[in-house]
């Protein structure tokens, strides 16, 4: 203690001024014992250094599940590639990275996650870097994102990678073995198992959402990705990948690489979308033309703390502020971004009316269509290069898609885009938000935390 003592008092005289003699001296400028001990005087913990940032965040195009261009590709030939581009477009060491979370859903836990540590080998990452799986079904994407940026808040980690992955061609969406009997005893436990397009048929009903506005927000999502496919506005975000095309009579392969978006309909129309027929119930509204595709592909995003992406020069994409996930009714699980965006805004301390940008995933067009009027959010804020019903919706992979697309239409934007918010409904009954701030909009003053003053030179002596 002696030893801090002496550091302070020669500090002190450092700062002491010229012209003032050595008693008429502020004397509450004295050095005192440090609670917190010795070394701690001497550490400091930088509130704007300690933002968890986003320097990276790729994505692969998204495909139509069985038909499209990755129905002959393994999933972890869908990850490796988004892994390897955060590593090579940085210059990162990737031995640096302290975890990687990948959001899935379909797969059986245990070869997932298998096959996640496979890609992270295929990928370069060494053996020393963990890798884990998470499922909180639509929203696992995001939830990995999060899962990273608490980590990295905690101080368990400084650098970090969440991805998200989904082959919906080799998983489809099926129950396996028997349903506990105990269900019926439940209304809530038996709506968990309701198809998820008679949820939107409820939601439809309940919330009077006609067909009408359901096949127009259909086809400004197609419009919308046909426009920003055509502008190149994907091609900073999307990370060519070189697979197979395989025959399905002949068997033969063909190499081609994917780089496009393959579900989007481009000459999509209102008398078109009318044409088609209720899928989930006879007289209902929900078609597979106002729901999100079933797709493959996959996502990732690099974290680290702001102090440390500083050091390595590296510019930031975005900054993580806040998640937030819900609970909800499951026979009405679309409602959740209704809940989970105020949850999250709110914690971020801020107003929607701050919010400069909104990805919410269009699973349905009936729940995308209600939370837009119940939260009247201004349309053009929202989903401005379209949404799932026209890029598809991969399950596991749609957080870390979306992350992607709002930060780097962000950084388009500019001085004019500061705020955005990724949202998604949940299955089962559940809504997930996180609040993300431009990389370049934040400096040291505006977010650096008001000190009371006091004697102390280490903050831990309270």
């Amino acid at each position: 203690m002696e030893k801090a003592i002496n550091r302070q008092k020669l500090l002190l005289d450092h700062l002491r001024p010229i012209s003032s003699a050595k008693q008429n001296f502020d004397a509450s400028l004295s050095a005192s014992s440090c609670i917190a001990g010795d070394s701690s005087a001497y550490q400091r913990s930088c509130v704007y250094g300690d933002d968890v940032v986003i320097v990276a965040a790729y994505r692969t195009a998204l495909c139509k599940s069985k038909r499209g261009g990755f129905k002959d590709t393994y999933p972890d030939d869908l990850l490796a590639p988004v892994l390897r581009a955060l590593i090579e477009k940085t210059n990162l060491n990737p031995s640096e990275v302290g975890d990687i979370v990948v959001g899935t859903v379909l797969a059986p836990g245990s070869q997932r996650a298998s096959e996640c540590r496979m890609a992270a080998f295929y990928a370069g990452f060494p053996e020393t870097v963990p890798i884990r799986t998470v499922n909180r079904q639509c929203s696992s994407g995001l939830q990995a994102i999060a899962d990273v940026a608490a980590a990295i808040k905690a101080g368990f980690i400084d650098i970090g990678i969440g991805a998200g992955l989904e082959s919906m061609t080799i998983n489809p969406m099926t129950w396996e073995g028997s349903v506990n009997p105990r269900v019926k005893d439940f209304s809530h436990a038996q709506n968990c198992l309701l198809p998820m397009g008679v949820t939107s048929e409820n939601v439809a009903h309940r919330f009077n959402v006609t067909r009408q506005e359901q096949d127009q927000a259909a086809v400004e999502s197609h419009l919308r990705a046909a426009a920003a496919t055509a502008s190149g506005k994907f091609n900073d975000e999307i990370i060519p990948i070189n697979t197979k095309i395989v025959d399905p009579k002949s068997g033969e392969e063909k190499p081609v690489t994917i780089y496009v978006d393959d579900g989007i309909r481009p000459n999509a129309t209102l008398s078109e979308l009318a044409k088609l027929k209720p899928v989930f119930k006879k007289n209902g509204t929900t078609t597979a033309g106002n729901s999100s595709q079933v797709s493959d592909g996959a996502g990732a995003v690099l974290l680290m703390k702001r102090s440390v992406a500083v050091c390595k020069g590296l510019p930031v994409l975005g900054v993580f502020r806040t998640f937030a996930a819900v609970g909800v009714d499951p026979a009405i699980m679309g409602i959740g971004p209704v809940v989970a965006i105020p949850a999250a805004v709110k914690a971020a301390g801020l107003e929607l009316d701050d919010i400069d940008l909104f990805e919410i995933n269009e699973a349905f067009a009936s729940q995308f269509v209600y939370c837009r009027k119940k939260l009247d959010l201004d349309p053009e804020k929202i989903n401005v290069n379209g949404g799932a019903i026209a890029l598809g919706h991969p399950l596991g992979a749609t957080g870390a898609r979306c992350v992607a697309t709002m930060l780097h239409e962000m950084k388009r934007r500019g001085k004019d885009c500061r705020f955005g918010v990724v949202s998604m409904c949940i299955g089962t009954g559940m809504g997930a938000a996180a609040v993300f701030e431009r990389g370049d909009a934040v400096d040291d003053i505006s977010n650096a935390r008001k000190v009371e003053a006091n004697r102390f030179l280490s903050k831990d002596a309270q």
